[in-house]
């Protein structure tokens, strides 16, 4: 564990496991310097435990960043549950994850994120009271993943002004890979701005819907790194932009709300040598969890979501700013600035 480079000094990675349900979990809580840490529950088939590992490690870290841009009062943490998110779920096993989460006394509040909807998080909070992203109690505010998207949505016309000089996204054609929960919400987005769509995803369904309200064209989930577009926005999984996916990509802006894009950081400067603006995935992506803050202090306020998002597009755009101003790389900039606001804290 020490030795992985995704360790990155993590407080703590706990393993969980319950024989009657099948439930297999692990929840890394990265830091707690700013407040309990807070970051949603994946449910994924992984190949192998190692691989497993790695990717909440990597969420993990990110959403201690994630919570820093934001300017919230939270840590970072998150939770991945091995198994099959369309065949394995069961009222068990999420009890048996809530009794997880529990157990950590209020170091990690959960919520959800990819294979997880509210109807599960709201099984697990029958076992703990550090669960986000509900659909009943005093502060419940749903799914956070509509709010995700409208903060990536607005981030990506903050990026496209910087790229193009205007955020007018009206003939641009922008290039989405993966139309579920967030994804869908954005081409929503894109669509009523008057952007052109062209979309991949491995669920033929959700394809079909997108395609059919914002006259998306699908193409093949390996032919989307080919797109002649202006702007290329991940919406799925990670490591998704690496040395062969770059290559083949034409286009001035990669902004989109998928967690941990680049494949390692060296990618960001690689990304700029390529002459693309590249928004910080967990900047840009930043409002969801926003809008599960809300909910974990017990007085959920649209209008203070919407005021903090304001606070984080401005946070991106400082970013971007400073890396063309510079020639840094974006990731860099943003994970300086993120780091700088923990250490802050610590001291």
């Amino acid at each position: 564990m020490f030795d992985l480079a995704s360790f990155d000094d993590h407080e703590g990675v706990h393993f969980f496991h319950d024989g009657d349900s099948g439930l297999r979990c692990v929840i890394a809580v990265h830091s707690t310097v700013l407040g309990p840490s807070a970051g949603g529950c994946r449910m994924w088939d992984y190949a192998t435990g190692a691989e497993m590992v790695t990717d909440v490690l990597r969420l993990s870290q990110g959403m201690s960043y994630k919570n820093a841009m934001a300017g919230l009062e939270l840590g970072g943490g998150k939770a991945v549950i091995w198994g099959n998110s369309k065949t394995d779920k069961s009222e068990a096993l999420f009890r048996a994850f809530g009794r997880a989460v529990e157990s950590l006394q209020g170091k990690y509040y959960t919520a959800e994120d990819v294979g997880i909807d509210t109807a599960d998080i709201e099984i697990a909070a029958q076992e703990t009271s550090y669960a986000a992203g509900l659909t009943s109690g005093g502060a419940a505010s749903g799914d956070p993943s509509p709010i995700t998207a409208l903060g990536v949505f607005r981030g990506i016309k903050a990026t496209a002004m910087r790229a193009f000089g205007t955020d007018d996204l009206n003939g641009r054609t922008v290039a989405v890979q993966g139309v579920g929960s967030v994804g869908g919400h954005v081409c929503q987005y894109l669509a009523e701005a008057g952007a052109n769509l062209v979309v991949c995803d491995v669920d033929e369904t959700a394809l079909a819907v997108v395609s059919q309200r914002d006259s998306a064209t699908i193409a093949a989930v390996n032919d989307i790194y080919d797109v002649e577009a202006d702007i290329f926005s991940p919406n799925a999984l990670g490591a998704i932009i690496n040395p062969d996916t770059l290559k083949r990509l034409k286009v001035k802006v990669i902004a989109g709300g998928a967690n941990n894009q680049l494949k390692t950081p060296e990618m960001g400067a690689m990304v700029r040598d390529a002459g693309i603006l590249y928004a910080p995935d967990y900047v840009i992506n930043g409002a969801g969890i926003i809008n599960v803050a809300a909910e974990i202090s017990g007085t959920y306020s649209r209008e203070w979501v919407d005021a903090k998002m304001d606070i984080l597009i401005e946070t991106l755009g400082q970013v971007l700013d400073e890396a063309l101003e510079t020639g840094g790389a974006t990731n860099i900039v943003a994970d300086r600035i993120a780091k700088a606001r923990i250490e802050a804290a610590r001291a």
